[in-house]
């Protein structure tokens, strides 16, 4: 036990829990810690314009360590401009630890400016949230915090600290947190049952999702799809969860479409037996009434998250497990079992894989090499999944361009991130966050304009920190998937219709300037054949850069 303040107690916790960034965007109620960090060498403050800067940066560091992550953020209206980027580690169960300045105890009542309900706040996007009013409270509630962030389903955390609890003395005590450990097993009764009826499958599927990642059960997951002669589908899912170019791979299951629900409800009928492994049944973005499931369909449901089995629909059989653990003991059960038609189903499935995959390859080749207005994107991603360095690690959201993307680029897991959560913005600081965790690898950000213009301003922490980060930036000078929704939307109205306020091309983007303004090295391309020595160059200069390339509004 040591007698100390509570500003220093609190980074003292967090050295003993091996924090080397806190990624923030200080205020007036943190000056407290904002002074001590001087006295800390071992932390790096990562200095960021604007709260869902920090929070993405601190998202994408924690998903590539595993680790939580810390963010400090400045009262009432910093929670509030990060709340989106919250809600996104809160829907992925991304592990972070959410420092939030607030003002002094003996004030509150009287609401001073900039005062505002923190925990009340955070409390619908976090895993817990909790104000400490005594600096002996600060080292046990960060431990706590730890462990809460970590323990499955992982999550967010919010801490607020008021100012005059950071300078109150204390014996406390420091020690490193003690974090969840260990795996869960399955039921061998449960997974014996599950079996029988995977077995029994005249036309079973698989749907995999980022459960499958969490718990590296790529491989178990493809060789029970095997065993099965399935199809797999990727549900909800934002990390490689299959080998990309497995032949039973099929698709991914739409979510932001409005027939999204038909879809999965006609992909759902041609099949008697579905497998959902580490994914939602289902989540779209404009559900409909009733269940997609049609009557009759067994749903085998295996997720180490307990609230999302069986969650919106009846008749799910549920395994609550490590996914790895389950789908391995699947996979001995039905080793020794002859799976009546598995073999030719496997083999009905790679051929209309492989011609699906070679019919969008050579529809690309007859593209013309450029257009009127930019450079077609499958043309351009595939010069640009010809740049990237094969030991690079990429974080990407190219949102309408992320197809293309996906045809071209050869991703492996753990050195391919997807922003997820639904909220648009984590792509160009997710970049950031990435490399400060993986230092020792090239790292490629891929994104579109749209989403790109949300953080801009994370070039500048790139920059002020020397981080080197190639973003290569999609610029079709428009939100296009608004514009997809909403013809998909009017249907055959569409074309008497006008895009409200959809474009942004009055002024033209140019991330290249902008690029330039931020202390990071800009070039447009507007060329097919100049996207790869661009990003060529950018690698090769060893510090931020952006390669903007101007791709076509139509495919």
């Amino acid at each position: 036990m040591s007698v100390m303040q509570g500003k220093r107690a609190f980074l003292e916790q967090l050295v003993a829990d091996g924090v080397e960034y806190i990624f923030g965007n200080p205020g007036t109620t943190e000056q407290a810690f904002q002074d001590l960090l001087q006295e800390f060498p071992q932390i790096t403050y990562v200095l960021c314009l604007h709260e869902g800067v920090a929070v993405s940066m601190a998202d994408a560091f924690a998903r590539a360590t595993g680790r939580p992550a810390v963010v400090q953020l400045h009262i009432a209206p910093g929670l509030g401009n990060a709340m989106g980027m919250i809600y996104n580690a809160w829907a992925a169960h991304s592990p972070l630890i959410v420092y939030v300045g607030q003002s002094a105890t003996s004030a509150l009542i009287q609401e001073p400016l900039l005062y505002g309900d923190l925990v009340g706040m955070a409390r619908p996007v976090t895993k817990w949230a909790v104000q400490v009013d005594h600096a002996l409270d600060i080292p046990q509630t960060v431990r706590r915090a730890m462990s809460v962030a970590m323990q499955v389903p992982r999550g967010p955390v919010v801490i607020a600290l008021p100012i005059d609890v950071m300078e109150e003395e204390a014996d406390v005590e420091i020690c490193a947190s003690s974090l969840p450990v260990g795996r869960m097993f399955p039921d061998p009764a449960l997974l014996d049952e599950a079996a029988e009826i995977l077995a029994s499958a005249k036309s079973p599927l698989v749907i995999a999702g980022d459960g499958v990642s969490l718990c590296n059960a790529q491989e178990s997951v493809a060789r029970l799809a095997e065993q099965l002669g399935a199809p797999i589908w990727l549900g909800y899912s934002t990390e490689v969860n299959v080998d990309p170019e497995h032949p039973l791979l099929v698709g991914s299951l739409p979510n932001t479409s409005i027939f999204a629900p038909k879809v999965a409800e006609d992909l759902l009928a041609q099949h008697d037996v579905v497998l959902v492994v580490g994914s939602p049944v289902f989540r779209f973005i404009f559900p409909k009434p009733g269940s997609p499931i049609p009557t009759g369909l067994k749903v085998v449901q295996v997720d180490l998250d307990a609230a999302e089995i069986g969650k919106n629909f009846s008749g799910v059989f549920g395994i609550h497990a490590d996914t790895n653990l389950a789908i391995q003991g699947l996979v001995q059960r039905l080793e020794s079992v002859n799976i009546v038609g598995a073999a030719e189903r496997s083999l009905a499935v790679a051929e209309q894989t492989k011609r699906a995959r070679a019919a969008k390859l050579t529809a690309d080749d007859g593209l013309p090499l450029s257009t009127v207005g930019g450079i077609p994107v499958p043309l351009a991603m595939r010069e640009i999944a010809a740049a990237i360095p094969p030991n690079a690690a990429i974080f990407e959201e190219a949102m309408t361009s992320a197809p293309s993307f996906n045809r071209y680029v050869k991703v492996r897991a753990d050195n391919y991130f997807r922003a997820r959560g639904g909220g648009i913005g984590p792509g160009i600081p997710g970049a950031v966050g990435l490399k400060l965790a993986r230092p020792d690898q090239p790292v490629i950000g891929v994104v579109s304009d749209g989403s790109g213009m949300y953080s801009i301003t994370a070039l500048w922490t790139a920059a002020h920190h020397q981080v080197p980060v190639v973003w290569v930036v999609m610029n079709n000078g428009g939100y296009r998937i608004l514009r997809d929704n909403l013809v998909e939307y009017l249907g055959p109205k569409s074309t008497e219709r006008q895009f409200v306020e959809l474009e942004l091309d009055d002024p033209e983007l140019h991330f290249d300037q902008l690029a330039n303004v931020f202390g990071v090295h800009g070039e447009r391309v507007t060329v097919l054949e100049e996207i790869g020595p661009a990003i060529a160059r950018a690698l090769a200069l060893g510090r931020p850069a952006v390669v903007d390339v101007v791709v076509s509004k139509e495919f």
